[in-house]
């Protein structure tokens, strides 16, 4: 069963074509009617647009014509170019385009039932986070007879400009199309999460265990049913178009259509002088302008292969403006990637994708108020929604995705396309359960660039602990929604941060409720205690507050352990102290190291602190070896941290 469907106007398919084949007529669309107000906000065409059906301009129309992914498409005289190598992306994998075009044999022209034609189609867009469901009328707008925006070189079939018609009207008109990412098309054909990686600040060229690296994770996303695309930076609009030494296009977007990794034969060893081949297939939606370097079907490479090898290596070629070239070739020569990766289905029952909806608002109450800008703003930043998750092991890769509600259907009220937005990232105590105030202790772990796009990324490798994101306007006290998206190949537990400290209730009341909050940071566990000069310590912490404790990470083979591990305690009084103990994690039995003791009182010094372990026994009990450094400070502000 798929996810929820929405009808865009409340308009469903099937009961409006039953009802034009009912009363004989083709379907004409009262809400996106064929006017200048479909095409533009508030301006006109140069030249007379009339409005034509696919029948009154071609003999034989088609919604698809043979394989989707074999024939050009073409950029009209007007219309956002990233149109054409998204449409392009989307034929690549027939698992998406036909979940954008449901049934689209049902939908086709059928000579032998022509009665059975109403002149309507539909369409599906993922749309801030639901699948929405666009019908339209197929009367397509022409200048002397040709298509105004994008059409395919087989005269004869009309997908893409009857699914470019019906974007244009989930979004407004055609003119909203303008300004749009080939990563925002992407993600409202697919649904596909995307991540932009810039190819030169990677150091793919250079760092050669970072482009296998990028080659694994690509050769992941695509056989996963993921898409990406890849572009060449034009450093002026004058040199926007124009051709590289190799043959390929400054400022154009190209669409990988397979990427393999290849384990050689023994003749073809001696040939190529290696065991294994990484290669990538590239498309120029245009169908030509091909690549001319190594492994081109010029090259010398390429001509060393006889018909069967390429055949057994799946080194082929189905369509014009496809070719070939190696792992190296395509870091040294593109500089930017959109990777969409496939998250619509759980892995093995495991959920890789955490959604949620927020919603910037304003309120007179500062405890109330979610619209506190930008992190420059740091009286009022921390006002902003707060969405707390749990990275459960190092070293994996997490993507976060923030979208805001597009208000370009709002441009004829002056309002701006998109508000600048960004988000930050803070990794935070262990056990935190309410918001943050205050930073002082939380790493800043990352940040997202802040520019007034429909859609902002951010991709990093993240150590196991919580981690709290902080969505932003750049402005504050504007309000508006939005869409939390982070995908992690482990579960990480999205959730949001809404109360600011403990409830009242009935419980708390009897058992004492919190009258002070403490936060600890422990650094470092230093000069730790060895029985023998070749024994192995692994130790880790256990801070420990009543019946509450933290455990950090287990660090290993050293008796110099870095841990940077925060915990945080609500405590009801101060004589409840607080307990830092460190263990050697062994096979079988744990081995106690040391600990100490605090009383962390509202009035300590807050700056770092370097204690000597101590046996169990409280803050007087005999010293052992090694000692931690740690930073606590405790208030009887309960909202102060």
């Amino acid at each position: 069963m798929g996810p929820p469907l929405k009808f865009f106007k409340n308009q469903k398919y099937q009961e409006l074509k039953q009802e034009c084949i009912k009363d004989g007529r083709l379907f004409c669309d009262s809400t996106f009617l064929p006017e200048n107000d479909s095409l533009f906000f508030n301006r006109l065409l140069p030249g007379k647009v009339v409005w034509k059906r696919p029948q009154d301009i071609s003999d034989d129309p088609h919604l698809i014509v043979g394989n989707i992914s074999n024939h050009q498409l073409i950029q009209g005289r007007l219309g956002n170019k990233s149109m054409i190598p998204a449409f392009s992306c989307l034929a690549v994998q027939e698992s998406h385009w036909t979940k954008t075009i449901p049934n689209h044999k049902e939908q086709e022209w059928d000579p032998q039932k022509p009665e059975k034609y109403a002149g309507i189609f539909r369409f599906r867009f993922w749309h801030f986070g639901e699948w929405t469901e666009v019908v339209i009328d197929d009367l397509l707008p022409t200048i002397n007879g040709d298509l105004v925006f994008s059409f395919s070189t087989s005269m004869n079939e009309f997908w893409n400009a009857l699914l470019e018609k019906a974007y244009a009207k989930l979004l407004g008109c055609y003119e909203a199309l303008d300004g749009l990412t080939i990563t925002d098309i992407i993600m409202d054909f697919t649904g596909t999460l995307a991540e932009i990686v810039d190819m030169q600040k990677g150091r793919y060229t250079d760092l050669v265990e970072e482009k296998y690296k990028l080659f694994g994770e690509l050769y992941k996303t695509f056989t996963k049913g993921g898409l990406i695309c890849c572009s060449i930076e034009s450093p002026s609009q004058e040199e926007q178009e124009v051709e590289t030494d190799w043959g390929l296009l400054k400022g154009h977007t190209y669409t990988m259509t397979d990427i393999r990794k290849l384990r050689l034969g023994e003749r073809l060893v001696e040939v190529f002088s290696a065991e294994k081949l990484y290669m990538v297939r590239l498309r120029n939606p245009l169908g030509r302008q091909e690549w001319s370097g190594p492994w081109s079907e010029i090259s010398e490479e390429w001509q060393q292969l006889t018909i069967t090898d390429r055949k057994n290596l799946g080194l082929v070629m189905s369509d014009d403006g496809e070719f070939w070239m190696s792992l190296e070739d395509f870091c040294h020569n593109f500089h930017k990637l959109n990777v969409c990766r496939n998250v619509s289905n759980p892995i093995f029952g495991r959920k890789e994708l955490e959604t949620v909806v927020g919603c910037w608002t304003v309120d007179d109450d500062p405890l109330m108020n979610r619209s506190g800008g930008c992190y420059n703003n740091r009286d009022t930043f921390l006002q902003n929604p707060q969405y707390i998750f749990t990275v459960p092991e190092d070293g994996h890769k997490v993507i976060m995705s923030l979208q805001q509600k597009d208000l370009r259907t709002y441009r004829r009220m002056g309002r701006p396309d998109n508000y600048i937005i960004g988000f930050e990232l803070f990794k935070v105590e262990m056990n935190r359960r309410f918001r943050l105030h205050h930073l002082y202790i939380q790493e800043r772990a990352g940040t997202s660039t802040y520019i007034d796009t429909r859609t902002v990324f951010l991709s990093k490798y993240l150590k196991k602990g919580n981690y709290v994101l902080v969505p932003t306007m750049f402005q504050h006290g504007r309000t508006s929604e939005f869409l939390l998206r982070i995908f992690s190949e482990v579960p990480v537990q999205l959730r949001e941060l809404t109360l600011d400290m403990p409830k009242m209730s009935c419980w708390n009341l009897a058992r004492g409720y919190p009258k002070v909050v403490t936060q600890i940071t422990v650094h470092s566990a230093e000069g730790l205690e060895k029985k023998y000069a070749n024994e192995t310590v692994n130790p880790y912490l256990v801070i420990k507050c009543g019946k509450e404790e933290v455990r950090s990470p287990v660090q290993k083979n050293t008796v110099h352990a870095i841990f940077d591990t925060q915990a945080i305690f609500y405590r009801r009084t101060t004589d409840i102290p607080i307990i830092i103990q460190v263990w050697n994690s062994r096979k079988f039995c744990d081995q106690f190291l040391g600990q100490v003791t605090l009383d962390a009182d509202p009035s300590d010094c807050r700056d770092l602190k370097s204690l000597y372990l101590r046996k169990k026994g409280g803050p007087t009990a005999k010293v052992k070896q090694g000692h931690i450094s740690f930073k606590v400070i405790s208030s009887d502000d309960l909202t102060e941290l």
